[in-house]
């Protein structure tokens, strides 16, 4: 059984315009609009409120901004997730923003040993170490959720690393990436966009060959939706050329979300302040409609 659950955070995204806060906390109302709960199946699993979106006065060095109230909404999130997964339900979150991964990756973590399949156009493996400072958690995520920052975040409960480096597979950033080379140091398989345009079978079957292990509990799926590419998604806050179309997409998410292993997806960053007629916001929606429809 699927259950949905909106997840309307833009806490770890820095403004659009100064003043402002980023749009992608409606993310969830417009994939309803489109009516994606009933055409999936699921049953509603209600909404987890964030808090205020308010950087106050943060400047650059003063770590992650938002932090205290990201460190409190992934509790939250976790509660609420990890509390489906337990009922044996496909959780379908929608966000907000990338730093909503972790609270799945908390809540499983409690849980056992679970993967993490990172689907994005970015890396979002900035850390203090590979970048002057550290500040938007949305482009910190993937480095959070295996342990790498400030432990207000990052070791929530003592539980930290959420998901081990051996444990996450990184899909579809673009070749000039500034963080990838960490990744792959990290020893986290990396699967450019171009690669999986080339063969996207082999993309999916090489990510379930990684984490459909016998040691794995099972596995999360993170979707920014920055992984198409501009032209064909231009409402999000990181719109970049060399992604991958809507039928790549679905052509990957498919296998990742119907393998027996995959307890849920988390799916973030578009912005319908960015699409006002809402185009994009229909065609995302029959993408994840397709992609977990067999």
């Amino acid at each position: 059984m699927r259950v949905v659950v909106d997840g309307p955070s833009n806490l770890g995204l820095r403004p659009p315009v100064e003043g402002t806060v980023p749009g992608c906390y409606k993310l969830a109302g417009a994939l309803r609009d489109h009516g994606f709960v009933g055409r999936i199946g699921a049953e509603d699993g209600g909404c987890v409120t964030p808090p205020r979106y308010d950087r106050g006065a943060w400047k650059p060095g003063d770590g992650v901004f938002n932090a205290p109230a990201i460190a409190a909404y992934t509790v939250k999130l976790a509660d609420r997730v990890a509390g489906f997964v337990e009922q044996g339900k496909f959780v379908v979150l929608l966000g907000g923003e990338c730093s909503n991964l972790l609270g799945p990756a908390l809540g499983l973590k409690r849980l056992g040993r679970y993967g993490v399949v990172y689907l994005d156009g970015h890396s979002d493996f900035r850390t203090v170490d590979n970048a002057p400072y550290v500040g938007a958690a949305g482009g910190e995520a993937l480095a959070l959720v295996t342990g790498r920052g400030q432990t207000d975040l990052t070791d929530l409960e003592g539980l930290t690393p959420y998901t081990r480096d051996a444990d996450a597979v990184l899909l579809g950033i673009r070749e000039d990436d500034e963080y990838a080379a960490d990744a792959v140091k990290a020893g986290i398989p990396v699967w450019p966009a171009l690669t999986i345009a080339q063969d996207v079978n082999a993309a999916a079957a090489g990510t379930l060959e990684h984490l459909e292990r016998d040691e794995l509990d099972g596995f999360w799926v993170h979707l920014d939706v920055d992984i198409l590419d501009a032209e064909i998604m231009p409402a999000v806050d990181s719109p970049d050329p060399g992604g991958i179309d809507h039928a790549q997409l679905q052509a990957l998410l498919r296998p990742l979300l119907a393998s027996p292993k995959c307890v849920g997806i988390d799916v973030g960053i578009f912005d319908p302040d960015l699409d006002p007629d809402g185009v994009y916001a229909a065609e995302l929606t029959d993408t994840l409609v397709a992609s977990l429809t067999p």
